[in-house]
């Protein structure tokens, strides 16, 4: 990568634990950068050790985003800002969308280093469905919230993708047991790293495993899609339609009704004319 940067924001995926995976582009944009926000300037500097950089850091992370980011912004019309995390790529669960936001309010230039993002990765090595997924970062800690947060996806047919520690990590397998069934399920860790693995199996049987060993090294859970609904019943078509009815002239109601419960719309309207000649 010869040619000059232009002053702009850059965010920069960066390793999330093996620095093989760290790519010459972006290895080249922070070496170039006028300055490096960062989580933690320890831990990048253990990075730009490895690649042989010097370059100048600022903390830019929760506590002082709001303080830090007009000041970032301003430097970003005539100089290289870079955006990196401790690991991994930025804004994945990291404050920096509102240093993008505000970069392009400003008219200035942002341009992604695309790299290692732990969320997809242990996607790719759980061995469950791939083609839809939601992230949801981390859950709250706190069991009532954490209850309510996992009834809000509950229904929804994707794949859920979320992170946490070791210390929390059978508290929350066995918090979407109660709150999603029993679902297949995959924990991974150590990604990328001499200790990797990713243990599957149903989210009871790795809450039990986990319950008494949590382990160390930062912690994805991947979580199955729910499974197709039990075909509703002749009980469950007459319930909705006498309710239907109630609303709704004979046709309509058995319209509703099929779309509802998957059934066929014709036997719906038989059956929808017979309660009322009953």
């Amino acid at each position: 990568m010869n040619a000059e940067l232009l002053p702009g924001l850059y965010i920069v995926a960066t390793p999330i634990g093996n620095l093989g995976d760290l790519s010459p582009r972006a290895a080249a944009v922070l070496a170039r950068a006028d300055v490096i926000a960062v989580e933690d300037s320890r831990v990048t500097a253990k990075l730009l050790n490895h690649l042989g950089i010097k370059r100048p850091m600022t903390p830019y992370h929760d506590h002082n985003a709001e303080g830090v980011r007009p000041g970032l912004v301003a430097r970003m019309g005539a100089e290289v800002v870079a955006l990196v995390s401790d690991a991994g790529t930025p804004l994945i669960s990291d404050p920096g969308y509102k240093l993008v936001r505000d970069a392009r309010a400003a008219g200035h230039a942002v341009t992604t280093i695309p790299g290692p993002c732990a969320a997809v990765a242990a996607l790719t090595l759980a061995g469950l469905p791939t083609d839809r997924f939601l992230f949801l970062g981390f859950l709250p800690p706190k069991a009532g919230a954490r209850a309510t947060a996992i009834a809000e996806v509950a229904a929804i047919r994707a794949t859920l993708i979320l992170y946490e520690s070791g210390p929390r990590l059978a508290v929350t397998l066995s918090a979407l047991v109660e709150g999603l069934g029993d679902r297949e399920a995959g924990v991974a860790r150590e990604i990328t790293k001499k200790f990797e693995e990713c243990v599957t199996g149903t989210l009871t049987e790795l809450a039990a495993r986990y319950a008494d060993a949590p382990p160390k090294g930062e912690i994805v859970v991947i979580v199955a899609p729910p499974g197709d609904p039990a075909p509703a019943s002749e009980e469950d078509a007459d319930t909705a339609l006498a309710e239907a009815l109630t609303r709704l002239p004979a046709s309509k109601a058995a319209g509703e009704v099929a779309k509802r419960l998957g059934l066929d719309r014709r036997e719906l309207y038989a059956r929808a004319m017979a309660m009322k000649d009953a």
